[in-house]
């Protein structure tokens, strides 16, 4: 749990510190791959307590089926499931055709191309997310 926490802070002061003095959209990258690592240490913590539990006979090795399994076992938390979607989200993230949009302005936002759909990421949507995996560590408390 240290690490997923430690982690988080590294993350927090990414959006609430270097975000809000560089303004630019490899600091929003840089977060959201904070984020992302957070997340598969929360995956692995998570799976080695339900196989503990006996809940899962193993550990899958391929990441889809980790994230398969955690959204078959707490598919009545909506946290957990909201996160994984952000999680597959964030893990697209590199590949997705990508626009810069004010950098070094206020209105800093990274457009990212993802489905046929463009997602602005801005200070706005970035605390959103925040906001979420904030429920997550809470849930994740509970469950370890």
């Amino acid at each position: 749990m240290e690490e997923i926490i430690q982690e988080k802070i590294s993350a927090d002061h990414l959006l609430y510190v270097s975000l809000k003095y560089t303004k630019t959209t490899d600091v929003i990258l840089n977060l959201i791959a904070r984020w992302k690592s957070m997340i598969e240490l929360a995956i692995d913590k998570i799976l080695k307590k339900a196989e503990k539990q006996k809940k899962i006979k193993s550990i899958p090795i391929a990441p889809k089926l980790r994230v398969d399994k955690i959204r078959e076992i707490y598919k009545k938390n909506p946290d957990i499931i909201k996160t994984m979607d952000l999680y597959e989200f964030f893990k697209r993230v590199d590949n997705l055709e990508k626009i810069r949009e004010n950098e070094f302005r206020k209105h800093v936002t990274l457009k990212v191309l993802d489905r046929g759909k463009w997602i602005e990421i801005d200070m706005d949507k970035l605390k959103e997310y925040s906001e979420i995996l904030e429920r997550f560590i809470t849930n994740l408390k509970q469950i370890l």
